[in-house]
């Protein structure tokens, strides 16, 4: 398991343009894939039917919606960087999303973030994320984003 970075708002301004963290690997299981099917009512069987999948996708099995990749992102990002001195965080956007490769059944995943800039806010600032999410054994990330997170004090 890899140690989450904890910094306070003044050390990840040094850090701009630096890579912060790296979250620990991740299986995405045919249980995940399923429930964020039935969460979204996106059950087209590329990734709810392993048995056609097995058939006649060109990735040999189901996989994984690009957008469960992209709603990862928060688990992985509050599990590998903690940001003392503030009360809450939100969602604020995408500037960019590309869903870059397939996220088969029983694969890992992990993703890398790297502070493009921190700005300040009204009682908090804004945080914009080069985000890469690789799948283990890949030369090429699954799925690039330019991320938009505020945190409030």
């Amino acid at each position: 398991m890899t140690a989450t970075t904890i910094l306070s708002v003044t050390q990840l301004r040094q850090r701009v343009g630096a890579e912060v963290g790296v979250s620990d690997w991740f299986e995405v299981t045919q249980d995940h894939i399923n429930e964020f099917a039935e969460a979204t009512g996106d059950r087209q069987w590329i990734h709810v039917d392993p048995d056609r999948a097995s058939r006649e996708s060109p990735f040999g099995r189901t996989i994984a919606h690009g957008f469960l990749t992209l709603s990862m992102l928060s688990r992985m990002i509050e599990e590998t960087i903690t940001i003392t001195g503030m009360r809450m965080g939100l969602n604020y956007g995408f500037n960019r999303v590309r869903f870059t490769g397939p996220v088969p059944s029983g694969a890992r995943v992990r993703a890398r973030f790297v502070l493009k800039a921190l700005d300040d806010l009204e009682g908090g600032v804004q945080m914009t994320w080069d985000v890469s999410v690789e799948r283990e054994g890949e030369a090429k990330p699954v799925l690039v984003a330019e991320w938009l997170t505020r945190r409030h004090d």
